[in-house]
C-alpha cells in the first residue's frame, strides 16, 4: 500500500510541506496561497518516489553502490551514476501511483485536452537556506500526453543520481539516504520573455538594489548561461530603475510543434529591451514582496506570456557574500607564490559574478567531459558551465565563462563555493591561453595576465642584495595598496613617484557621486585620507606623489552606484576620464582635494599629479580648482602633470607655462597612443614597443624641455622597470627621477648608478 498523499495541488501546499514535496514544490504552493501569479500545477510527492523504489526493490542496491564510490574519481563517479540511473529509468510504476498521476494531469488539462506542462524535480534538500542545489536535478519543458509525462517523471527521479548531484551531496556532507525527490507538474508558460531576479544584489551584497535579468524565449538559457541576458537594476523602496544593460541576443529557446528547439531571434528584436520599464518595476515589486513574505532575500524565476507575468520559482539566496573588504582584496596564492604582479589593463572583461581575487594557470574546458583536466588552484575557463562542471569548479582558484549573467549557473555556484568568477566575457576561451597564469578579479569582472611571480625564496635573496648606492637620479616606486606601504618604505627608495588612486577608491567601494547623493561624502573623504596617511606616514619625509583618479567609465560603473552615474562608452580609454572629469564634476574632484588638504596638515610630503590632460586650457582649469582649496599656499606642495598623450609631448612648453612643478611620463598609454596599438590586444600587441624611435624621440623631447624650464621630469610606466638600455638613455638625457615597480628597485638603482658613473 502506497503512503498517501501521492499528489498535492499547489493550492493545498504551503512552506511546511518541504519534507513531502521538496523545496521547489513548497515554494510554489506558498506563493499560490499568498496570491502571487503562479501557473497552476501539482506535486507528485516523495511518497510516490518511495513506492517506486520499493516496487522495484532497488533502494538498497543504490546506496550500496554509492557507499563505495570515490566521487573525486570522475570514472568511478560516472560509472556509479550510469548504473543507478539505468535501474531507475527501467523501473516499473506501482499501479496506484501511475493512476493518480494520470488522473491529476487530466484534471489540470481540463476536458478533452492534453495540456503542455513543465516537469521539474524538487528535492527535499533543494532550495534550502544553505544550499541551492542550483540545476542539480532535471527539468523537462513542453511535455504532453500521459505516456510522455510518466517517462519524464522517471527521468526526474533518476536525475537525483547524476554525477553532479552525487558529488554535490558528498561535498556538502548530505547523506544520500536523507534526500528524497518530488516531481512538479505545472502548466507550461510559453515564454515570449523569461528571466531571473534577485531581491538583493548577490555580488555586492547590496540590500538596496534589485537585480533582474531577461532573455528572449524560454528561461533555460539564462540559467545555463548560454546567452548574455539583459540586466536591469532597480532601487528598493522607490522602485526607480537605476540602470539597464541591453544584450544582443541571437538565439532563443522556443516551442515548435511538441518540441523545444533553439532558433534565431528575429533581427529586429536582437538588440531591443526585452520587457518594458513598467514590467521591470512590476517584477521588482513582486520579488520585494516575496522577500518580505519569506523574511529572507529571494532568487526567483519568472516568465511572460501574452503580456502577463508569472513567477515560476522562488528560493532563498544561498550566495550572499560574507567576504569582508580586507579578505576580498587579498590575492589567493598557490604553489609558493608570494605575490603576483599583473598587467594594469585587463585582457578579458565581463560581468562581476562572484567577488574575490584568484590566480593560477588557465585550463580551458570545452565540455564537462574534460573536467579531469582541472587541478586544485587552476583557473577554469569555459564557454559556460553546467552542473556537470561542479567537481572541477570546486577545485578551481577562479572561474571565467564566455556566456551567462550574474544569475547563471556559473555565477550562483561560484558565489556559493566562495570562488572568484567573471561571466559573459564573450571571448575568454579565445583570448586566454591554456597554461598561462592569469589573475581573476571577480568583484570588477576583469581578468589580467600575470606578469611575474615572485617566490618567497627570491624575495629573501633580494633583501640580501639591497643596493644602497646614492644616485643623483631619484629612484621612486609605483604603489597602490596601503597594505604594502610599510614593507616597501623599508627599502632603499627615495619616495613614491606614482601613488595610484584607483585601488583606494575601489576599497571605499562607492561611486563618489553616489556618496554625495547619499550625503556621505564625509565618509568618502575620511577613508581616502586614512589611506593617504598610511603612505605619507610610512615614507615621511620622502615625497609621495598621488595621481588623482583616472578611472575610466567602465571601471567606475563597477563601484556601488556607478551604473547610475556612468555612461556606456564604445572606447573608454579615449572617453570620459582624467582631467576632463575634474572640470566637468568639480564636486567629485573636491573630495580628493579635501582629503589631500587634511593629510597635508600633518604630512607635507604629499603632492598631486593630474592624469590624461588634453589641453593647456584644461590644465589651467584644474589648477584653479586646486588653488581654490588653498593647496598652493605652502611652497612645499608640488603640482605635477602626467605626460601620456601625444599633445602633451607636442605642446609640452605650453603645459609647463600653465604652472607645474614636474611631469611624469606614463609610457604605457603614451606608447599606445603614439603607435595606435593596444598592448593588451593579442592581435596587435606585438606592435607595442616602448623603445621605438618615435617613443624615444618623445621621451627625449619632454625631458629636454623640462630641464630647460627648470621643471622636474620622471617616468612611471612599465618600461624602466624592464629595459636597462632605456634606463641608461633616460639618465643620459637628464631625467630627474624614475618611478618603478617594487620588485625592480635594487636592480634599477644599480643600472642608474652605472649610467651616472659613465657620464
Amino acid at each position: 500500500m502506497v503512503t498517501l498523499p501521492i499528489i498535492k495541488f499547489f493550492k493545498d501546499i504551503d512552506k511546511h510541506d518541504t519534507p513531502l514535496v521538496g523545496g521547489k514544490g513548497a515554494n510554489l504552493g506558498e506563493m499560490t496561497k499568498a496570491g502571487f501569479p503562479v501557473p497552476n500545477g501539482f506535486a507528485i510527492t516523495i511518497n510516490a518516489y518511495d513506492a517506486f523504489l520499493a516496487e522495484n526493490e532497488i533502494a538498497k542496491k543504490i546506496y550500496e553502490i554509492l557507499s563505495v564510490t570515490d566521487v573525486n574519481d570522475p570514472i568511478q563517479l560516472g560509472d556509479a551514476s550510469a548504473r543507478i540511473q539505468k535501474m531507475v529509468i527501467n523501473g516499473k510504476f506501482p499501479d496506484d501511483v501511475s493512476r493518480e498521476i494520470i488522473s491529476s494531469y487530466k484534471k489540470l488539462s481540463g476536458v478533452f485536452k492534453k495540456a503542455l506542462v513543465a516537469v521539474r524535480s524538487s528535492a527535499t534538500a533543494e532550495d534550502s537556506g544553505d544550499t541551492s542545489f542550483a540545476g542539480q536535478q532535471a527539468s523537462f519543458l513542453n511535455v504532453q500526453g500521459d505516456a510522455n509525462l510518466l517517462v519524464n517523471v522517471r527521468e526526474c527521479w533518476a536525475s537525483l543520481f547524476t554525477p553532479r548531484s552525487i558529488f554535490y551531496r558528498v561535498e556538502n556532507k548530505i547523506k544520500h539516504e536523507s534526500v528524497k525527490i518530488s516531481v512538479i507538474v505545472m502548466k507550461m508558460v510559453q515564454s515570449e520573455v523569461s528571466g531571473v531576479m534577485f531581491s538583493i544584489d548577490p555580488v555586492k551584497n547590496d540590500k538596496e538594489r534589485i537585480l533582474i535579468e531577461s532573455v528572449w524565449g524560454l528561461g533555460e538559457m539564462i540559467v545555463q548561461g548560454s546567452v548574455v541576458p539583459d540586466n536591469y537594476v532597480v532601487q528598493k523602496g522607490t522602485f526607480a530603475i537605476l540602470s539597464k544593460e541591453i544584450s544582443d541576443q541571437s538565439v532563443q529557446l522556443s516551442k515548435e510543434g511538441g518540441k523545444t528547439i533553439e532558433r534565431e531571434v528575429p533581427v529586429k528584436l536582437r538588440d531591443k529591451q526585452k520587457i518594458t520599464d513598467a514590467e521591470i518595476i512590476q517584477l521588482a515589486k513582486y520579488v520585494d514582496q516575496l522577500q518580505k513574505h519569506y523574511y529572507f532575500p529571494q532568487d526567483c524565476e519568472w516568465a511572460k506570456e501574452k503580456g502577463k507575468l508569472y513567477i515560476v520559482q522562488t528560493r532563498p539566496i544561498t550566495t550572499i557574500s560574507a567576504v569582508g573588504k580586507s579578505e576580498a582584496k587579498e590575492l589567493k596564492t598557490q604553489k609558493g607564490v608570494d605575490f603576483v604582479k599583473t598587467t594594469e589593463i585587463p585582457i578579458v572583461t565581463g560581468a562581476a559574478a562572484s567577488p574575490g581575487l584568484g590566480t593560477g594557470p588557465v585550463k580551458i574546458l570545452r565540455s564537462p567531459k574534460e573536467i579531469g583536466k582541472v587541478q586544485k588552484g587552476d583557473v577554469l575557463v569555459a564557454p559556460m558551465t553546467s552542473p556537470d562542471y561542479v567537481p572541477a569548479m570546486k577545485k578551481a582558484a577562479a572561474i571565467v565563462t564566455d556566456e551567462g549573467g550574474q544569475t547563471s549557473h556559473a555565477a550562483i555556484v561560484s558565489r556559493e563555493l566562495g570562488i572568484p568568477c567573471v561571466v559573459g566575457t564573450k571571448d575568454g576561451t579565445s583570448k586566454l591561453k591554456e597554461g598561462s597564469i592569469v589573475t581573476v578579479d571577480g568583484a570588477l569582472g576583469q581578468v589580467f595576465v600575470g606578469a611575474k611571480t615572485v617566490k618567497q625564496e627570491a624575495a629573501i635573496k633580494l633583501k640580501e642584495k639591497i643596493v644602497k648606492t646614492k644616485t643623483a637620479t631619484k629612484i621612486y616606486v609605483n604603489l597602490a595598496e596601503p597594505e604594502r606601504a610599510q614593507e616597501i618604505a623599508k627599502q632603499y627608495v627615495d619616495g613614491v613617484g606614482l601613488l595610484r588612486a584607483e585601488f583606494m577608491i575601489a576599497n571605499i567601494g562607492v561611486h563618489p557621486k553616489q556618496a554625495i547623493a547619499d550625503k556621505k561624502q564625509d565618509i568618502f573623504i575620511d577613508k581616502l585620507a586614512d589611506d593617504l596617511t598610511t603612505f605619507c606616514k610610512a615614507f615621511y619625509p620622502r615625497p609621495v606623489t598621488y595621481r588623482a583618479t583616472d578611472f575610466k567609465t567602465n571601471e567606475y560603473r563597477s563601484l556601488k552606484g556607478g551604473a547610475a552615474w556612468e555612461p556606456v562608452e564604445p572606447n573608454p580609454m579615449l572617453g570620459f576620464r582624467g582631467a576632463f572629469r575634474y572640470v566637468s564634476s568639480p564636486e567629485v574632484f573636491n573630495l580628493e582635494l579635501a582629503a589631500i588638504r587634511r593629510v597635508r596638515e600633518k604630512y607635507d610630503n604629499l603632492h598631486l599629479m593630474i592624469p590624461f590632460v588634453r589641453s593647456p586650457e584644461e590644465l589651467a582649469k584644474v589648477r584653479r580648482l586646486v588653488a581654490t582649496e588653498g593647496l598652493f599656499e605652502k611652497t612645499s606642495f608640488k603640482f605635477w602633470m602626467m605626460v601620456e598623450i601625444p599633445v602633451n609631448v607636442i605642446q609640452i612648453e605650453d603645459f609647463i607655462n600653465v604652472g607645474i612643478d614636474g611631469v611624469s611620463i606614463g609610457s604605457n598609454d603614451l606608447t599606445m597612443l603614439m603607435q595606435g596599438t593596444d598592448r593588451d590586444n593579442s592581435e596587435v600587441a606585438q606592435e607595442f614597443n616602448e623603445r621605438s624611435p618615435a617613443v624615444l624621440w618623445a621621451l627625449k623631447r619632454v625631458i629636454t624641455k623640462c630641464n630647460a624650464a627648470g621643471v622636474t621630469s620622471s617616468i612611471c610606466g612599465q618600461a624602466p622597470s624592464e629595459y636597462e638600455d632605456l634606463v641608461k638613455k633616460l639618465v643620459r638625457w637628464g631625467i630627474t627621477s624614475l618611478s618603478i615597480n617594487p620588485d625592480s628597485i635594487n636592480r634599477v638603482r644599480g643600472v642608474v648608478a652605472e649610467a651616472e658613473k659613465e657620464i
